[in-house]
This record gives structure tokens, sequence and C-alpha cells, in this order.
């Protein structure tokens, strides 16, 4: 039988896509192929909203993490990236998911940009209407 080399997570919010990959490993992260800090352009803030679900399981040393992120902005894929790690967590250790689930790791948001439509300016923004 074939060993599992990683747990994998996918992850959206806007349009942003996040898929990661949880291996054993020392605590690192890289996404797309970069240190997390140095994708992240220095924002520890938002490092720290990545590995919130890491914490909350006290695992942030337990494993190497890669990820590959596209679309959106660098808030869209922070929380791409949180969904994604919190999910193959999940599959890692299922025990974690009740955990998870009450702070609020596993719910997806739903917001997105809504579609221009037709005869529109933009969404929902129209013409003035003049009655005379």
């Amino acid at each position: 039988m074939v060993e599992k080399k990683y747990t994998y997570g996918l992850g959206r919010r806007k349009a942003a896509t996040a898929r990661a990959r949880l291996y054993k490993g020392k605590g690192n992260i890289t996404i797309n192929d970069k240190p997390a800090l140095d994708y992240l352009s220095g924002n520890k803030t938002y490092l720290a909203e990545i590995t919130d679900p890491l914490a909350l399981a006290q695992k942030q040393k337990d494993y190497d993490i890669t990820i590959r992120v596209s679309g959106g902005g660098l808030a869209g894929q922070v929380d791409a990236i949180k969904l994604a790690i919190s999910k193959a967590l999940t599959l890692e250790a299922p025990d974690l998911r009740p955990v998870l689930k009450k702070a609020g790791f596993i719910k997806r948001d739903p917001r997105e940009k809504e579609r221009k439509k037709y005869g529109l300016r933009s969404a929902r923004k129209k013409e003035q209407f003049s009655k005379r």
C-alpha cells in the first residue's frame, strides 16, 4: 500500500483560489514558490491570519505547507489560503473539525462581485429617470 505524502485542501474567496498541501515537517510555509512573508510583502498581519488554523490546533511546527494561489487581490488570497489550510487540517485530523468550525475557519465567505447587466452602467446602476 502506498503511503500518503501530503494532505490537500482547496479554498476560495471572491476571485481567489488557493490549493494547500500539508506535508510532515518543521513549519515552513511557501506560497507560489516564495517564502510566505516575501509573498505577502512583509505583512506580518496577513502571515498571522494564514497561520491561525494551525495556531488554534497547536500544530505550527508539525507541517510544511506549500500553497498555489491565483486570482483576486492579496486580502482575498489570504482568506482563500486560510480556508484551504483549515480544510486540509480537517482531513488530516478529523477531530479538529469542531474546533475549527466553531472558530469560523471552515466557513466559506460567499460574497463575490456581481456581474454587469446588459443596458446598465454597472451591476445595478441605471441611467437617471426623467419623468418629463
